[in-house]
């Protein structure tokens, strides 16, 4: 068989599956996640056997840090993973709710209901958590999902999928409705990319270089994510030892996350003292920081930047500075270098906080918080599928009600339009 019918075959066999879960109860929903994060849980040895063969392969392969450390999966991180679908099944169902309900003088009764997407297409790289969070969230809101891992965690993502697709059988649903791409040839995606008749969205997961493949070899709506180039401002206002454990939380927590700060500004009256606290900081944990003119004449240490490292997102222990006038300056450089994920400021002035959120054009907009807070179980949302940077349908964390769209139910005893 052809890799084109080969992936015809999976998107046709996850269409099906659809009227199986489109329409389930939400207690069989809740029942059926519940049963595979327990099953994650129990299966967390064989679940760290798998990924150790796919670190062994990230380390033959000379793989990036900021990819090994999305790869890595402790026995932690492997609870964590099932205590997110656990959140999911906390959530509400997203399915099914009324949002407009109206009674016409023409005697219809309009209303508008939650239904689902559809077919979802997730494509993405060293991260097996995205396997269960976006499976999870998939079932919860009634989609079919095709799971499209990257070769780098194949194994890890495989197993976890396998318990989705598992626990699903046993429950006489098609586990096509959790549908895993085992070849690991990229012609797939390719392929995948150009089946718009059965794919409804996708969900990518990567980097710059994978988001932009897909928006040009795709007609496929896609939940845009380029980069996360955040960044954290320390306004003249702020308390500077809130500021220190903020900003080394937003830097340092995990550098290879997509809401990890990649550029600090400072407002230039309080920059001798701010930066020098900062600096001591991020260096003491061997951060590499990258500054304009004003921030290398306050501290030596700091290497010179160029004009691409205030666009660049590092994914490493590397940070960018630049000293502004104020919050004006900081609001105008941040909207233009952003790739619109999440931007902090640092500030115990209201108005100053206020005037922030109000112009700085991002999925996500801080005060006095780790821009690492990016994260949809951190908003309450239970998982994410991702954080969406684009302003149609969905913006930053992707969850449960970003995965369903509606539909308009329209009754009436009679009702003839002249």
């Amino acid at each position: 068989m052809t890799i084109k019918k080969e992936v015809k075959e999976i998107c046709e066999n996850s269409k099906k599956a659809i009227k199986d879960i489109a329409n389930l109860a939400t207690a069989k929903k809740n029942q059926i996640l519940s049963e595979i994060s327990d099953e994650i849980k129990s299966q967390y040895q064989e679940i760290l056997k798998k990924n150790q063969i796919d670190l062994d392969l990230a380390a033959k392969n000379n793989l990036p840090a900021a990819k090994i450390d999305r790869l890595t999966i402790t026995k932690e991180r492997i609870f964590a993973i099932a205590d997110a679908v656990k959140d999911v099944v906390a959530l509400s169902d997203p399915v099914g709710k009324i949002t407009y309900d109206i009674k016409r003088e023409n005697n219809l009764h309009i209303r508008r209901i939650s239904t689902p997407l559809g077919v979802l297409l997730a494509i993405y790289e060293s991260r097996p958590n995205v396997t269960s969070d976006v499976a999870a969230l998939c079932i919860k809101s009634g989609n079919a999902v095709i799971l499209r891992s990257g070769s780098e965690s194949f194994n890890s993502s495989k197993i976890i999928a396998d318990i989705y697709r598992n626990i699903l059988a046993k429950h006489n649903l098609n586990p096509n409705i959790v549908n895993y791409v085992e070849n690991i040839n990229r012609e797939y995606v390719k392929y995948l990319l150009k089946m718009p008749e059965y794919i409804d969205v996708v969900v990518p997961r990567g980097g710059k270089n994978l988001i932009m493949a897909i928006e040009k070899n795709s007609k496929i709506p896609v939940f845009r994510h380029l980069t996360g180039n955040c960044h954290s401002y320390i306004h003249m206002d702020s308390d500077l030892k809130k500021a220190v454990k903020i900003i080394s939380n937003a830097k340092l927590r995990r550098v290879g996350i997509c809401g990890a700060t990649e550029s600090i500004l400072i407002d230039s009256k309080i920059a001798k003292k701010a930066l020098k606290l900062i600096s001591d900081e991020l260096i003491s944990h061997d951060c590499e920081i990258r500054g304009d003119a004003a921030a290398i004449k306050i501290d030596n240490r700091i290497k010179k930047a160029t004009n691409q490292d205030f666009y660049t997102e590092y994914l490493d222990k590397i940070i960018s500075v630049k000293i502004v006038k104020n919050i004006t300056q900081a609001i105008d450089h941040i909207n233009q270098y952003s790739s619109s994920h999440t931007e902090a400021i640092i500030t115990e002035n209201e108005e100053a906080r206020d005037e922030f959120f109000a112009k700085i054009d991002s999925s996500i907009v801080m005060h006095n918080a780790s821009t690492q807070f990016a994260d949809g179980g951190e908003f309450g949302l239970g998982a994410e599928v991702g954080i969406a940077t684009g302003k149609l349908h969905a913006r930053g964390p992707v969850g449960l009600e970003q995965l369903t769209t509606y539909k308009y139910i329209v009754s009436s005893d009679i009702a003839i339009r002249d």
